[in-house]
């Protein structure tokens, strides 16, 4: 099966031809991406109404260059992402979906935005896929959650943030540090040249019962610390002294990757899963990689590939493959964008 993906969830238009012949077996064959990372610079965050003009401007230009035929001939299903994602982003990827289905009479596929993050990691994982169950932690500027992957299509809910998400957090701090946007990689290039312990900030809900996240806390703190340790906006000064801004970054981020770690081992732990995904835009971060596969070691770890970890309509096509074998179709007349969408 050709599928064509479009993804227009926040501030990334994507458009990508993805051939799968079953579950597990997916090649890319075209994977375009228009940033508008730049333009939301401007703002320091995503501003939605903007998000959906540059959305409009770009998704057709894209396809085209993406070689989609203008017939659709060459394409037997259209993926599309529904939700979760900014309601006036969301609705221009599902009106060109669904018009595109309609002129080209092709079987339309709506999919969850976080589906298509777990379908990322099986794309770079194409030989020896994860098995079944899998602790999936889905982790990103939205979203932080913990689910359990029964099955392709069958999940149980874990956990999830109580507030802000870990990729949300990153920003956040990234702007109390006066960062550029998008905040997360430019934590992560400060804190390598920063010591990670630094300055001991908290740890939220790292010793709960649950499994769910809480991040809005430790920005405070690091709100706090800089309130009261106003030298570290400064880079640190030497190698010798510590408290500058490298130092913030490095501890902060430690903390965040601490949790989530942590919070993955237990599930692990609770549920006997075979194998862990991790996956979404803060997957990319390479602290949380090397800790996760040297804490739960020998159990296979999945990530995406760095190309994937962010928004991208090749997921977006995968996941709508494992839907279309299950022949969950949708009429592009009845189609709404759902920002709220769940996964479990």
């Amino acid at each position: 099966m050709r599928l064509l993906g479009l993804e227009t969830s926040c501030d990334e238009t994507s458009v990508a031809i993805v051939s799968s012949d079953g579950l597990r077996s997916f090649v890319v064959e075209k994977s375009l991406i228009a940033s508008q990372a730049a333009k939301h610079a401007e703002y320091g965050g995503v501003v939605p109404e903007v998000a959906a003009r540059c959305h409009v401007n770009v998704v057709f230009p894209l396809l085209e260059a993406a070689g989609v035929s203008h017939d659709g001939a060459d394409i037997d299903a259209i993926a599309v992402t529904a939700g979760p994602g900014l309601v006036p982003a969301l609705r221009i990827g599902v009106e060109a979906a669904k018009t595109l289905a309609f002129a080209w009479k092709k079987p339309l596929v709506a999919v969850n935005h976080m589906e298509g993050h777990i379908a990322s990691a099986f794309i770079a994982a194409v030989e020896t896929p994860p098995e079944f169950p899998a602790v999936c932690l889905l982790v990103s500027g939205g979203h932080t959650e913990l689910l359990l992957m029964k099955n392709f299509c069958e999940y149980e809910l874990l956990g999830r943030t109580r507030d802000d998400a870990a990729g949300e957090a990153f920003d956040k701090v990234a702007k109390l540090l006066d960062l550029p946007y998008p905040g997360g990689p430019q934590i992560s290039k400060h804190a390598l040249e920063g010591k990670r312990g630094a300055i001991d900030f908290p740890r939220p809900m790292l010793d709960s019962k649950d499994f769910d996240f809480s991040f809005s806390g430790l920005k405070t703190a690091v709100a706090v610390y800089l309130k009261t340790h106003p030298e570290s906006l400064s880079p640190n000064p030497s190698p010798n002294v510590g408290g500058g801004i490298e130092d913030v970054c490095a501890s902060f981020e430690q903390a965040v990757v601490d949790v989530l770690v942590e919070k993955t081992i237990k599930a692990v732990a609770k549920t006997n899963a075979k194998s862990v995904i991790v996956s979404g835009g803060v997957s990319a971060n390479l602290l949380l990689r090397e800790e996760m596969k040297n804490k739960l070691s020998p159990l296979p770890v999945f990530f995406p590939s760095l190309e994937f970890t962010g928004d991208n309509a090749a997921m977006i096509a995968a996941a709508g493959a494992w839907r279309a074998e299950r022949k969950e179709f949708i009429d592009p007349l009845k189609f709404e964008a759902d920002p709220n969408l769940r996964l479990a």
